[in-house]
C-alpha cells in the first residue's frame, strides 16, 4: 500500500479508508498532538498498529500522527480563509474553538473544501455559546460569507437579452440566476466584510500549518456596526462576486421573483410585504429592471 499503510486480508480498500479517516478526523490535544484514544474509548495506538505500518524513525502511531496533524491544520486554515469576517468578530483563538469543534462534528464530506462551511450556519443556530454577546452579528456574517462563497460556484443561465423580452407575454415569469442569493440582515455586515478583506491584502495568509497562519486583529465590540436592516443581493459577474444593498421593496419584488411568481403576483407580493402602494412600486420598476438586467440577474431557460 503506498505510504506504508497496512491492508489486512478482513480489510478492503474502502474500510481501510474508512478507518483512517476516523483517526484522522478526531481534534488534536491542546499541545497539538494525536489523541491517545478515540470518542469510543479505544486506544489509538492499536488502531494505528492495525492500518499502518512503522518504518526505522517512526512508530505506526507517530506516523498517523502527521496525517492527523496535517488534516487539522488543513481544514482549520481552509475555514479560517472561507470567514474572515466572523474570525475578526470573534478573533483567533475564540474562531478556533469554534472551528475544532464544529469540524468534529461536521468533518469534511466532499473532495473539495469549498464545501467546509455549508453546515456552519445551522450548526452555529444550535452552538450560540462560541458567540455570546455577538450573536446576531455573527450569524450575519455566516449567512454572508457562505452566500459568497456559493454565489461563486453556483450555476448560471444564459442572460436574458432585451430582445428575448417580446417572448415572455404579458404577465412574465422571470427567471432569476441560480448564483443571486438574498439576504435580510440585521446589521450591514456587507460593509464589514469588505473593510476585514481591504485590511488583509497585504497579509501573506498560510495554509499548512496553524503555527504559519498569521494573527488577525479582533475587531473590538464597540467598533462593531450597530443594527441596521440590510437588504442584500449577493450575485457573481464576469468571475466576480458582488454585493448590492436593494430597497425593501426591490427586495420583496426579487424575491418574488425567484420564487417562480409572475411579474403581478411579484408586485403584490411586494406590496403586501412593504405596505407601500402598487402605484409606488410600479413606477420604480422600470428603473430596477434596466439596472437588474444590466447586472445579468435575469436568465433564460435553455430550450428543451
Amino acid at each position: 500500500m503506498p505510504g506504508g499503510l497496512n491492508q489486512p486480508s478482513r480489510l478492503n480498500l474502502e474500510d481501510l479508508q474508512r478507518e483512517v479517516f476516523s483517526v484522522i478526523r478526531q481534534p488534536l490535544t491542546a499541545s497539538e498532538d494525536m489523541n491517545p484514544t478515540l470518542p469510543d474509548g479505544t486506544p489509538t495506538q492499536a488502531v494505528a498498529d492495525k492500518i499502518i505500518k512503522p518504518n526505522d524513525r517512526l512508530t505506526s502511531f507517530e506516523r498517523l500522527e502527521i496525517y492527523n496533524r496535517q488534516y487539522w491544520y488543513r481544514i482549520l486554515s481552509s475555514l479560517a480563509d472561507d470567514f474572515p469576517g466572523l474570525r475578526a468578530i470573534l478573533g483567533d483563538r475564540q474562531f478556533e474553538k469554534l472551528s475544532v469543534a464544529y469540524l468534529a462534528e461536521c468533518p469534511s464530506e466532499s473532495f473539495t473544501m469549498r464545501n467546509l462551511g455549508s453546515k456552519l450556519e445551522s450548526w452555529l443556530l444550535e452552538h450560540l455559546e462560541f458567540v455570546t454577546g455577538v450573536e446576531r452579528i455573527a450569524m450575519d456574517m455566516v449567512r454572508l460569507e457562505w452566500a459568497d462563497i456559493a454565489a461563486f460556484d453556483d450555476p448560471e443561465l444564459p442572460v436574458l437579452k432585451p430582445e428575448d423580452l417580446s417572448t415572455l407575454g404579458d404577465d412574465p415569469v422571470f427567471h432569476i440566476q441560480p448564483h443571486l442569493r438574498l439576504l435580510d440582515l440585521s446589521f450591514p455586515v456587507d460593509d464589514l466584510l469588505l473593510s476585514v478583506r481591504k485590511k488583509e491584502q497585504d497579509k501573506e495568509v498560510a495554509s499548512n500549518a496553524v503555527m504559519e497562519r498569521s494573527h488577525r486583529s479582533r475587531i473590538r465590540r464597540s467598533s462593531l456596526p450597530k443594527p441596521k436592516k440590510t437588504r442584500l443581493a449577493v450575485y457573481r459577474r464576469n468571475e466576480s462576486i458582488y454585493f448590492k444593498v436593494l430597497e425593501p421593496e426591490a427586495f420583496a419584488l426579487v424575491r418574488a421573483l425567484q420564487q417562480g411568481k409572475t411579474l403581478s403576483e411579484a408586485i403584490e407580493a411586494s406590496v403586501n410585504w412593504t405596505n407601500r402602494s402598487v402605484e409606488h412600486i410600479t413606477k420604480q420598476l422600470h428603473g430596477w429592471f434596466a439596472n437588474w438586467a444590466s447586472l445579468g440577474w435575469f436568465g433564460k431557460l435553455p430550450a428543451r
